[in-house]
C-alpha cells in the first residue's frame, strides 16, 4: 500500500490526460471534417490555426474540468465527478459552439448539430471515463484501515461523518486519550492511518512527533490557530526559522481588483438573471399575494449592518415566534420558496447587494445579529468572519452545507480569509454552480435545533 502511494499522483495525473486527449480527438476530427475552412467557416487557416484551436479547446477542457473537481475520482463520490465532468463538457463544448460562431459569423442556431453530436459522444466518454477510473482506484487504493483518537468531546458526530465514504475510509476503532500515551502508541502501531479528532493540543503534537517517526498517515481536526498558522510567511532571522503571520487581511490592490470583479461581475448576473427575476416574482405574488422581496438585517464587514435581499421563501408570519434557521421539512417555507432555496435562486436579489458594495460576490455568508450574538457566546473567535465582507457565496457554502455546525463553518471561512486570491474566488464561484442543484447543500438545520450550534460541536480545546 504504502508503494502504492507514491505512484498515486502519476496515476491520476495520466488518467486526466487520457480523458483530455479523448475529449480533443474528438473535438479534432470535428473541426477538420465539418468546421474547418469551407463554407461553414470562409476564413482559411493555415497549420497553426488549425493547431490553436485544437489547443484552445484542450486548454477550456482542462481548466473547467479542474474548476469543477471533475478530476477527483479517488477523492469525491462518484456521482460527484459524474456530475463535474458532466458539466464540464456542457461548459466547454458551449463555449466552443460561441467561438466558432463568431469565427464563421453564423447565427446563434446555425451548424449547431455537429457540436450536439460531440457533446453526445464526450458525454459518454466521460460517464465510461468515470466508472472506469474509480473501479480501479478503488482495486489499487481500497479503504484505509484507521484508528480514531478522541478527547473531551464524543466522536460520533465525526465517525458519521467519515462513514458517509465508506469506500475511502474504515474507522475500525476509537481510543481516548485517557487511556494514556503508552496504550496509545501501541494502538497506533497496529494501523497504517490515524486519525486525530479535537483533542488538547500537548497530547495532538506528541502524537504528530511519533506517527511522523513511523512514517504513519495522520488525518488531524485543525484548530483554529492552525489556519492561521497554515497562510504564515517563512522567514529567516538569525540562525532560526520564523513563521510570519501579518494578521492585515486584503491588501489594497486585492481589494481593488475584488471590487473591480463585484461590480462587473454582478451586472452581468443581473442582465442575465432579469428574466428569471420577473417570473419568480410573478409566482411568489401569485402563490399568496405577500412581498416579493424579503429584506433582513445581517452584518458586513467589521460587524456593520445592512439590509440583505431576498426572494422571500416563507409565510409571511414565519417568524412571529422569533428568529431562528430553516429546519428539514419546514412546513414555514412556500411550496414557491422550497423550489427555490433547492436551487439557491431565492439568492438572487443580492446581485444589487453585490453592486452598491455591501457585499461581495465571495466571502463568508452574512449572519443576523440576533443569530451572531447566539453563535459568539460559545465561540468568541466567530468576530474573525467579520475581517472581510460578507458574500454571496464562500468557502463554507462550497465545501459545507446549510446545516454545518458554526464553528465548522467559521473554519472554513477563516481557510478561505488566510488563502484568499482571486483566482480562489474564480475557483469558489465555478464550484458554486455545481452545487446549485444538490440538495445536500441546502438542507436545514434539525427539528429541535433554532441555529446550528451545539456546545459539543463548538468549543475548541486548546492546550491549557
Amino acid at each position: 500500500m504504502e508503494k502504492r502511494e507514491e505512484y498515486k499522483r502519476l496515476i491520476m495525473f495520466t488518467a486526466s490526460f487520457i480523458i483530455i486527449a479523448l475529449q480533443t480527438l474528438v473535438f479534432a476530427h470535428l473541426w477538420y471534417s465539418y468546421y474547418r475552412f469551407g463554407e461553414i467557416i470562409t476564413i482559411e487557416f493555415w497549420k497553426r490555426g488549425n493547431w490553436t484551436v485544437i489547443a484552445i479547446y484542450a486548454l477550456m477542457v482542462f481548466l473547467f474540468s479542474n474548476a469543477f473537481g471533475a478530476f477527483k475520482v479517488g477523492y469525491l463520490r462518484v456521482m460527484d465527478v459524474l456530475f463535474s465532468q458532466f458539466l464540464s463538457v456542457l461548459c466547454v463544448n458551449g463555449v466552443t459552439y460561441l467561438q466558432l460562431a463568431l469565427i464563421g459569423r453564423w447565427k446563434f442556431l446555425e451548424y449547431s448539430l455537429p457540436i450536439v453530436k460531440i457533446t453526445g459522444i464526450d458525454l459518454v466518454l466521460v460517464f465510461f471515463w468515470v466508472i472506469f477510473m474509480r473501479w480501479i482506484y478503488a482495486k489499487i487504493y481500497p479503504p484505509r484501515k484507521m484508528l480514531l483518537i478522541y478527547g473531551e468531546h464524543s466522536p460520533d458526530a465525526l465517525i458519521e461523518k467519515i462513514s458517509t465514504r465508506e469506500d475511502k475510509y474504515n474507522i475500525c476503532e476509537t481510543i481516548h486519550i485517557d487511556s494514556g500515551m503508552e496504550e496509545l502508541q501501541k494502538k497506533i502501531g497496529s494501523y497504517k492511518a490515524i486519525v486525530l479528532g479535537d483533542i488538547p493540543s500537548g497530547i495532538r503534537n506528541r502524537l504528530l512527533k511519533y506517527c511522523f517517526a513511523k512514517s504513519i498517515r495522520c488525518y488531524t481536526i485543525p484548530k483554529i490557530s492552525d489556519i492561521m498558522l497554515r497562510s504564515a510567511d517563512d522567514i529567516h532571522l538569525f540562525d532560526t526559522p520564523l513563521l510570519l503571520s501579518r494578521n492585515r487581511g486584503m491588501t489594497a490592490e486585492q481589494k481593488f481588483f475584488k471590487r473591480m470583479m463585484d461590480v462587473i461581475v454582478s451586472v452581468l448576473g443581473i442582465l442575465i438573471a432579469l428574466p428569471f427575476m420577473l417570473i419568480i416574482s410573478v409566482c411568489i405574488k401569485a402563490y399568496d399575494r405577500g412581498p416579493v422581496i424579503y429584506k433582513q438585517e445581517r452584518l458586513t464587514l467589521h460587524g456593520k449592518p445592512f439590509y440583505v435581499y431576498k426572494f422571500r421563501s416563507m409565510r409571511v408570519d414565519s417568524e412571529n415566534e422569533g428568529a431562528r434557521l430553516a429546519m428539514k421539512n419546514d412546513d414555514r417555507i412556500t411550496p414557491v420558496g422550497r423550489v427555490l432555496r433547492n436551487i439557491h435562486f431565492d439568492e438572487l436579489p443580492q446581485l444589487f447587494n453585490v453592486l452598491k458594495g455591501d457585499m461581495s460576490l465571495v466571502g463568508p455568508r452574512p449572519e443576523r445579529p440576533c443569530i451572531f450574538k447566539e453563535y459568539e457566546k460559545e465561540i468568541p473567535e466567530f468576530t474573525f468572519r467579520l475581517k472581510v465582507k460578507a458574500g454571496l457565496t464562500g468557502y463554507a457554502q462550497v465545501y459545507g452545507k446549510y446545516n454545518t455546525t458554526p464553528y465548522d463553518k467559521l473554519k472554513l471561512d477563516l481557510t478561505y480569509i488566510e488563502k484568499y486570491s482571486i483566482w480562489l474566488d474564480w475557483k469558489i464561484m465555478f464550484a458554486t454552480i455545481k452545487i446549485l442543484f444538490q440538495k445536500e447543500n441546502t438542507e436545514g438545520v434539525e427539528n429541535w435545533q433554532t441555529t446550528a450550534a451545539t456546545k459539543e460541536k463548538t468549543h475548541e480545546i486548546e492546550e491549557e
